[in-house]
């Protein structure tokens, strides 16, 4: 226990050090640009409008209405205006999470890997890759399921203590799935992949699930309340690079403690040995590479010519 904690904390420390490194802040700023872009286009041009529809979508619902409503005249009008953004930005993060997600897992994740993989593994047999589709096929399974989970658990949300535990767990534990995954795929075999994933699924989670707290940690942005919610389609970005940042700092968590153990279990595989078979020599028979006898000295010639008959 011990020694896999103390692996994880190896590991932790020296993806700290690699997010300093200048190539890597580079680097991180490819995803942000690319989807804080077009988060910020597409809230400039369509938050409003989609605003008013959440608005008018909960204020007519034949129970909700009443709900609202009546909620609305303890606020002093304040929830009407504020209900339709509040559940936009609900259903907006979660997908942004998941873009930024993939975007590091598709544009960054093999560089880091490979930076890792040279600077600490150098040695380290590369065993794959995974075929393309193996690997899309996990990742949009491992993003459906996690889709699934957040949609479920979408009513227990309104319950203060698990609106603060459910969705960093369902994110963390798809960290996990997807980084885990990709971190192997250039590297280790089928086998190794399967034995690696099911002997550090602890540590692998917890990782993981620290990765989704930490990503939780930008939502702060919109703890300012009804004064951050105008300036939604201006934080997006932001909250988009906080997040990005977070998924970079996974990667390189998830490198670092992967490719050790890979390194680490195949060291300890056992090595095989040549089997050696000695060969006992037959009299007349020369051994296998064994210069050959001239003919004066073939055992014909040492024997005695016969006697000439009368």
């Amino acid at each position: 226990m011990l020694a896999g904690m103390s692996k994880v904390l190896d590991a932790l420390w020296r993806a700290i050090g690699y997010c300093f490194m200048p190539r890597v802040i580079f680097l991180s700023m490819l995803p942000v640009l690319l989807l804080g872009t077009v988060s910020m286009a597409l809230a400039w041009f369509f938050w409003e409008p989609a605003a008013a529809a959440m608005t008018a979508l909960v204020v007519d619902a034949p129970l909700l209405g009443d709900a609202v409503a009546w909620l609305d005249r303890w606020t002093g009008g304040v929830l009407r205006h504020v209900i339709g953004p509040l559940l936009l930005l609900v259903a907006v993060v979660p997908v942004l999470i998941i873009a930024a997600l993939l975007l590091v897992s598709a544009l960054m994740a093999p560089t880091l890997i490979g930076l890792v993989g040279r600077r600490r593994f150098e040695a380290l047999e590369r065993r794959g890759p995974l075929a393309w589709w193996r690997a899309l096929g996990w990742t949009l399974g491992s993003i459906g399921a996690a889709l699934a989970a957040l949609v479920l658990t979408l009513p227990l949300w309104l319950i203060p203590p698990l609106a603060l535990l459910l969705p960093p767990l369902i994110l963390g534990w798809l960290t996990y799935r997807v980084m885990a995954h990709d971190v192997l795929a250039e590297h280790a075999d089928a086998a190794e992949r399967a034995a690696l994933l099911r002997e550090h699924r602890a540590p692998l989670l917890a990782i993981g699930v620290t990765c989704g707290y930490l990503g939780a940690a930008p939502s702060l942005i919109w703890a300012f309340g009804v004064l951050a919610l105008p300036m939604a389609p201006l934080l997006l970005p932001v909250y988009v690079w906080l997040y990005t940042l977070v998924e970079v700092f996974a990667a390189l968590w998830f490198a670092h403690y992967m490719l050790a153990a890979l390194d680490a279990r195949r060291q300890a595989a056992p090595v095989l040995q040549p089997l050696r078979v000695e060969i006992e020599p037959v009299d007349g028979v020369p051994m296998p590479g064994a210069p050959a006898l001239p003919a004066s000295a073939s055992p014909s010639s040492s024997l005695p010519n016969p006697p000439l008959l009368p």
